[in-house]
């Protein structure tokens, strides 16, 4: 499953977008927003709000453990659900 490049989200297979540079490097996006931002616009996600890696940035060290601790637990929930 790759990431998103611009959002850090997880995609499911068979998604998103593909963008390769002409210099060989690749690029995974989710939505035409991700790929807009960053190609067309050139923002960076660090200072984008709704990015994973600006949460990451500006978040307390505490705040980044629970984050992580809920997608673990959301993570958990839905393999439970998928076995039923």
């Amino acid at each position: 499953m790759a990431k998103c490049n611009f959002c850090g989200e997880t995609m499911p297979a068979g998604t998103g977008k593909l963008f390769v540079f002409t210099s060989g490097k690749t690029a995974h996006f989710c939505s035409m927003k991700c790929e807009k931002n960053q190609l067309k616009l050139k923002r960076k996600a660090i200072h984008t709000r709704w990015s994973e890696h600006y949460i990451k940035e500006t978040q307390p060290v505490a705040k980044k453990k629970q984050v992580k601790e809920e997608k673990k637990q959301e993570v958990k929930e839905e393999v439970k659900e998928e076995k039923k």
